[in-house]
């Protein structure tokens, strides 16, 4: 549902020297996978998901989203495709009903249909007690709910999620990772990044480690630690450790 082949971003800096900020990326995401991809910051991960979610055009390489280019195909892209980030917003005057209406008919989806997919999402992501409060006075863990909501209104078979428990706290994050265990075992694939290892150590099927924009490691967490004593983070730690003295 996900591939990437020899994936590059490069960037001019102020100076006028090129920066590569992803640099042969290269992974596979099967369909019903969830897939964690660690990386620490500026180790590439938000630059490959902002390019998945075709927010920005690669400089070399190819991506494909559910068998659709991200550079000639975007529109194909992001109608199978949900996309959150850590700083994705919910505007404050809408409700969150008005925020997935507005959403589902950018998706083109008709009134009626519309309609039954809101119910739908309020009772999946359990909005129905803030549903039509203004976004401005909820929580942010209702907040990144509404922005999960959002993504999935249009009910994607793929999510691209960077970062989405970083503003939660511990039982927000909870609540968000077990949605995602439930929506991974309704069929959809995701791709999912974040710091808080300890948080999708026993939940992604596979790991991805990213590091000077390259991917260091693939595999499952039991391949991954294996010969390494503190679990994923050690493994994480080793993984990195040579790019870290470069």
């Amino acid at each position: 549902m996900i591939e990437v082949f020899d994936l590059v971003k490069e960037y001019r800096s102020g100076d006028g020297a090129t920066v590569r900020a992803v640099d042969g990326v290269s992974f596979v995401v099967h369909p019903g996978e969830m897939v964690g991809l660690l990386g620490g910051n500026g180790a590439g991960k938000t630059t490959t998901m902002r390019i998945l979610a075709t927010l920005l055009k690669p400089t070399a390489g190819t991506a494909s989203i559910a068998g659709h280019d991200v550079r000639t195909e975007p529109l194909a892209v992001r109608g199978r495709l949900g996309y959150v980030s850590a700083t994705t917003g919910v505007p404050d005057r809408l409700t969150p009903r008005e925020v997935l209406a507005s959403f589902g008919r950018l998706y083109g989806l008709r009134r009626g249909h519309l309609a039954d997919r809101i119910d739908s999402l309020s009772a999946t992501l359990d909005l129905g007690g803030f549903i039509d409060r203004p976004c401005g006075r909820l929580s942010s863990g209702q907040r990144q709910r509404v922005s999960l909501g959002r993504a999935l209104v249009h009910d994607p078979p793929v999510l691209v999620l960077d970062e989405p428990t970083s503003a939660l706290d511990v039982l927000g994050s909870r609540d968000l990772l077990a949605l995602l265990d439930r929506l991974r075992d309704d069929g959809r694939t995701i791709l999912l990044s974040t710091h808080r290892l300890h948080e999708i150590e026993r939940r992604c099927d596979r790991f991805l480690v990213i590091s000077g924009g390259r991917i260091l490691a693939d595999g499952t967490r039991e391949a991954l630690v294996a010969g390494h004593e503190g679990g994923l983070e050690a493994a994480f730690f080793a993984a990195v450790a040579p790019e870290a003295r470069l």
